[in-house]
């Protein structure tokens, strides 16, 4: 379960982009994430976050973001109208609490707690598409001519826990294949158990740092200027991507001035949609945040774009 949760390589078109084209692509999701209010907004955003991430096969690790996600999101509707006194339309009376006065939940907070549990998420989902598109070494690849030492500790800071996830499945498994049976015994007999795992494992990673230490110096790490055994190309995709990126901003930003994306929940919620420019303005930065899916089915069913992205 867990490795599902970090980066595989797995040939999909969406994992091919530059690092750098993921990254402004992902941070303008996220803006816009924290500039809308309204919530229908923020499902259209959720809901292509869920195309993206079912582009790169990732939606049994979205299932796991999503149940931490939607208990957090319950927390915060069942937590907000209790706290929260200003809507005006009153769907429950309740008695008098110390401290917290007479409990009286409006309609309003409670649209506001689905409104905020829906924008988080998107925040969850974001970092998921993150873990599944893009990978991790790459991105601080993009760095590592600025500050090399540095780059190189948060990676190996990075890699530490899911090479320790896999080093455990792998020693539980030989174990298992010895005869050990983890699941039976008491609750002593299977902390013993178990702790002879975090044993193994601890030696396993004393041999690994020093397996990475001897590697660094055979490469005379640190003795001279670096070198680049490969190179991230910028290709058509990346640029059409990246523009695309800044175009749903900059539609964003207008419809933002015209209170497209804007929503009031107190003392009256507003309506979802005022006019057809919520639809249109919608529209315009839906589109051009879908140039990786439009680019992806290209790719897979178009001979002539796939030749030329």
């Amino acid at each position: 379960m867990f490795d599902k949760l970090f980066y595989q390589e797995k040939g999909f078109f969406l994992q091919s982009f530059h690092p750098a084209a993921v990254l402004v692509y992902l941070c303008v999701f996220l803006v816009l994430s924290l500039l809308y209010e309204n919530p229908l907004y923020l499902l259209a955003l959720l809901f292509l976050l869920a195309f993206l991430i079912r582009g790169v096969d990732g939606m049994e690790a979205w299932e796991g973001f999503l149940k931490a996600g939607v208990f957090l999101m319950l927390m915060v509707m069942i937590i907000n109208p209790l706290v929260i006194r200003s809507g005006a339309t009153i769907i429950w009376h309740g008695p008098a609490v110390p401290y917290l006065g007479k409990l009286n939940i409006s309609m309003e907070a409670m649209y506001y707690g689905a409104a905020s549990g829906i924008r988080l998420l998107v925040l969850i989902s974001i970092f998921c598409l993150y873990n599944q598109m893009i990978n991790p070494d790459r991105v601080l690849k993009l760095f590592s001519r600025v500050a090399g030492k540095s780059v190189l500790m948060i990676a190996l800071s990075t890699r530490m826990f899911p090479t320790m996830v896999r080093d455990l499945k792998r020693i539980k498994e030989v174990q298992q294949f010895r005869g050990v049976d983890f699941d039976e015994g008491s609750l002593w007999e299977k902390a013993r158990k178990y702790s002879c795992l975090y044993n193994v494992l601890l030696l396993s990673s004393l041999e690994g740092s020093m397996e990475i230490a001897e590697s660094m110096q055979a490469r005379a790490f640190g003795s001279g200027k670096r070198s680049v055994y490969s190179r991230n190309m910028l290709r058509p995709r990346d640029i059409i991507c990246t523009g695309g990126s800044f175009l749903a901003l900059s539609a964003a930003i207008w419809g933002l001035r015209y209170g497209c994306g804007l929503y009031t929940f107190y003392p009256e919620a507003d309506f979802l949609i005022k006019d057809s420019t919520t639809l249109i303005a919608l529209s315009v930065v839906l589109f051009y945040l879908s140039m990786p899916l439009i680019l992806n089915e290209g790719w897979n069913y178009c001979r002539f774009l796939k030749s030329k992205i």
